[in-house]
């Protein structure tokens, strides 16, 4: 993976007031719940306070994100890399870098990555998830 996709995909640094975090120092970890997607959790609740949470994540080729629901946050897409397809509620929204899906509390969604690459998703909640 050449620098330019890395820094896009979490291998930078994250700048706070105390200080600055190097990314590239955290863990992918696999889904609990669907094979093919690991997680790197940017920043957590523990850093907000609650208010946010983003995550890198990665889906496999092929694989998917099954349909599922965040009852209380509301949630942000931000495709860095790779392509796939997001179903929304009752609508598809083809995925693909420089896209951004919006997914309000309450709202079945899925993410499936094309068969012939990786998907980066930079996805952000408020209220944090973890």
């Amino acid at each position: 993976m050449d620098m330019q996709t890395m820094e896009l995909v979490g291998a930078g640094a994250l700048a706070r007031p105390d200080g600055q975090s190097d990314l590239t120092a955290l863990p992918w970890n696999p889904h609990p719940s669907f094979i093919g997607v690991a997680l790197k959790h940017l920043v957590t609740s523990a850093d907000t306070l609650g208010a946010l949470s983003a995550h890198l994540v990665r889906i496999a080729p092929g694989a998917e994100l099954k349909t599922h629901i965040h009852d209380r946050s509301l949630e942000l897409h931000e495709v860095v890399r790779g392509s796939g397809v997001c179903t929304l509620g009752d609508r598809q929204a083809v995925y693909q870098p420089g896209v951004c899906g919006l997914i309000p509390a309450g709202v079945a969604h899925s993410v499936r990555a094309d068969a012939e690459e990786e998907l980066y998703i930079l996805a952000k909640f408020t209220p944090a998830l973890l």
